[in-house]
């Protein structure tokens, strides 16, 4: 399902919040901008953003604590190290959760 304008805002707004060395799952994302079970919308439209987006877009990932990107692929690597540079760890290819991710308040 698309997402329509507003909706596109309210995750545009969720994902802005996101604080550096923090990550959100897609699901997570959804469920803060009131959009029950639209983690593959959110997929889809983060995938959409252009090249050139401040929006930290990096911060998302999926329900298991990994980078969605193939593992071999430019944008897998891209973004783990934007990732990495924040101060995230890695454990193989995942990311603990527990840890890292960010709670939903402000």
């Amino acid at each position: 399902m698309a997402l329509d304008e507003l909706s596109r805002q309210k995750v545009w707004q969720v994902v802005a919040a996101i604080p550096c060395g923090k990550v959100a799952s897609y699901g997570q994302v959804a469920e803060l901008a009131d959009l029950p079970r639209q983690a593959r919308a959110v997929g889809k439209m983060m995938s959409q953003l252009p090249k050139d987006s401040r929006l930290p877009w990096y911060r998302v990932i999926n329900a298991q604590g990994r980078i969605s990107f193939p593992f071999d692929s430019e944008g897998y690597q891209r973004q783990r190290e934007r990732l990495e540079s924040e101060g995230i760890e890695f454990s193989g290819e995942r990311i603990n959760l527990k840890h890292y991710r960010w709670d939903g308040l402000a």
